[in-house]
């Protein structure tokens, strides 16, 4: 069941997480590195003080001369752990490992409710992990073998929108890398996303068509009551949505929406109801540092043609000097080469993240850190 809420909440409105099942977590990929690494690693703790949260992670630092280049990833939603580990593959592992080996020091942690960390993680919002972020900059300055003059942050996902959030905050950040990042507010981009993957699994237009009209009504009482007076109109609402489903129509909504209670939570927390309505574009405007947009045309959680898009648009009207846009061709929201970009395929495929995707990557991020 842990596993199914982990996958519930990752994919941000959920629907998915009943159908796609338990992956456990110790299943071996062959892009994991292996003991002993040719770089130095260790557990480090540092501190939110502002919130008063307690982050626990790792430190990879490379074996050279000199202080280096850092980097700080940043997982999307869920409360994940630092190796961002969903569907059987360690995403940040597997991405720490090639950045370390090639001169960069990655520092990964476990968000808040996961791992070793402490805090609620649906009882905060991007602005929370923002602030957690920064405090994970201020413990890379305090290291000396980090050039404190080279720091940057890779956000994966939900961990987009933080990335910016945090980089408009920080003077020591130098360059944001978006790695499949909304572009719009989740009042665009979840009905985009629903209807997408449940078109991709054969549900019936119908169905589909009925799911869209009965979000768009949750989503009215989201934005117009607060979470005290909102709580009971939700509830209400998804029980007679699920009694107005046909007989046939009854497993599809069940595995989509899973459990009742589950799904209230989950839409009035203060969480997702940040994400309702929180603008990342907004943000996109005010970050001056070069920017890396990649997306996979074959991401159906966040659409290139709905978010990548819309950042592109975006960076474009604000004039900024120096991003860098990439769509990679027949790779999904996990940056895994696929067929078809359905959720279903992800902890089939042994690959965790394309390679072509992990040198755009550091080929981009080495270029900002050489000059």
């Amino acid at each position: 069941m842990k596993q199914f809420l982990l996958i519930l909440v990752y994919l941000q409105i959920g629907f998915i997480g009943f159908i796609y099942g338990s992956v456990p977590e110790s299943i071996g990929r062959y892009q994991e590195p292996k003991l002993p690494y040719p770089y130095d690693h260790e557990e480090v703790i540092f501190h939110n003080s502002s919130d008063n949260v307690t982050l626990a992670g790792t430190l990879t630092l490379p074996r050279s001369k000199g202080p280096v280049p850092a980097v700080i990833l940043i997982q999307g939603s869920s409360p994940l752990n630092r190796n961002a580990a969903l569907f059987g593959h360690k995403l940040f592992l597997v991405w720490a490992d090639h950045l370390t080996r090639l001169g960069i020091a990655v520092l990964r942690f476990d968000k808040r409710s996961a791992g070793q960390s402490t805090g609620d993680y649906h009882s905060s919002s991007i602005e929370n992990f923002a602030g957690d972020v920064l405090a994970g900059i201020e413990y890379l300055k305090t290291r000396k073998e980090i050039n404190h003059k080279q720091i940057g942050l890779i956000g994966h996902s939900e961990g987009g929108s933080t990335a910016s959030l945090a980089a408009v905050q920080s003077k020591d950040v130098v360059f944001v890398v978006l790695m499949a990042s909304a572009g719009v507010n989740w009042e665009e981009l979840v009905p985009r996303q629903e209807e997408s993957l449940m078109r991709l699994d054969g549900v019936p237009e119908e169905f589909i068509g009925r799911s869209l009209e009965f979000r768009k009504q949750l989503f009215e009482i989201m934005k117009n009551n607060d979470r005290k007076i909102a709580e009971p109109k939700i509830r209400e609402v998804f029980t007679k949505y699920f009694d107005r489903c046909l007989p046939e129509e009854k497993s599809f909504a069940e595995n989509y929406y899973g459990p009742l209670e589950a799904k209230v939570q989950c839409h009035n927390s203060v969480w997702f109801r940040y994400n309702l309505v929180y603008d990342p574009a907004e943000t996109l405007k005010r970050i001056e540092v070069p920017i890396l947009a990649l997306n996979g045309e074959l991401d159906f959680v966040v659409s290139p043609e709905q978010n990548l898009t819309r950042i592109a648009k975006t960076l474009e009207t604000a004039k900024h000097e120096n991003y860098k846009i990439v769509e990679v061709p027949s790779v999904n929201h996990m940056f895994q080469t696929c067929k078809t970009g359905s959720v279903r395929e992800y902890a089939e495929i042994e690959e965790t993240t394309a390679p072509v995707v992990l040198h755009i990557m550091s080929d981009w991020i080495l270029q900002r850190c050489s000059r």
